[in-house]
């Protein structure tokens, strides 16, 4: 699985200890480190910081967006793009949001949320070679890691082959919690773990704490890192399906 670090991470030597060799997310909405992530990283990966927006409540310019992918597409160290969606919008318009979608299949990820209808999850999984997958609601994957696991389980169940291999790169957003993705056969996942606990002086107390932000970069993403996702999927029809029903693992 492809750990991708989510930006920025603050100040740049930190970005550099946790991205140098390995992969970056950059959001849309703060992408003042792109540049310095697009030379030092294997790969990167761009948001379109519509998390962001829909908790700030600021309005997204989506052609702004289009034009921002149009300038990276072609970089030989970008992945793939999040193609806009709306957190809260229903599935009509996060589909005419993919309809808009200009840069093809290959540059592209489109999101089911997890509240939202299997078939559009299963549907899209046909159709694209990478679906994210986004937490919201009952599902929210910083609150419910739980919940989140028990419905992507059920649901992913119907996009797999024999071997229990995913049909489509399967990558989950703020996603990087072992707790659910050593659990689920995902290609790739992303969150802002290093970058909003590198600064919270109370975590990293003790007799052997670290001396700097760079050196709690480099432990975090080690600790990140040492686990991978489930290489298939493992469902047990019966006891998972009775899981989901209740909201808990039994």
């Amino acid at each position: 699985m492809i750990h991708y670090h989510g930006g920025p991470i603050t100040p740049d030597t930190c970005a550099i200890k946790a991205w140098k060799g390995r992969h970056a997310f950059i959001s849309f909405a703060h992408h003042g480190q792109l540049r310095l992530a697009s030379e030092i990283c294997q790969s990167f990966a761009l948001d379109n910081g519509a998390f962001t927006f829909w908790k700030t409540g600021k309005e997204i310019d989506w052609c702004e967006y289009h034009n921002f992918i149009r300038g990276w597409k072609n970089h030989p160290r970008f992945d793939f793009a999040i193609i806009p969606d709306v957190i809260d919008g229903g599935e009509l318009e996060n589909d005419a949001l993919i309809e808009d979608w200009p840069h093809g299949v290959a540059s592209g990820a489109p999101v089911w949320h997890m509240n939202e209808s299997e078939d559009r999850f299963i549907r899209l999984c046909n159709e694209w070679p990478r679906v994210a997958i986004g937490s919201c609601g009952e599902y929210d994957i910083t609150k419910n890691p739980t919940g989140c696991v028990l419905r992507i389980k059920d649901i992913i169940r119907h996009v797999v082959d024999e071997i229990g291999y995913p049909i489509a790169k399967l990558h989950m957003l703020r996603g990087l919690n072992k707790n659910v993705f050593t659990k689920l056969p995902f290609a790739s996942a992303d969150s802002t773990n290093v970058a909003r606990n590198i600064g919270i002086d109370k975590n990293w107390r003790g007799t052997y704490q670290p001396q700097s932000k760079e050196t709690r970069a480099s432990i975090l993403v080690e600790r990140i890192e040492y686990y991978n996702s489930a290489s298939s999927l493992i469902y047990d029809e019966k006891s998972d399906k009775i899981s989901v029903q209740l909201g808990f693992d039994i």
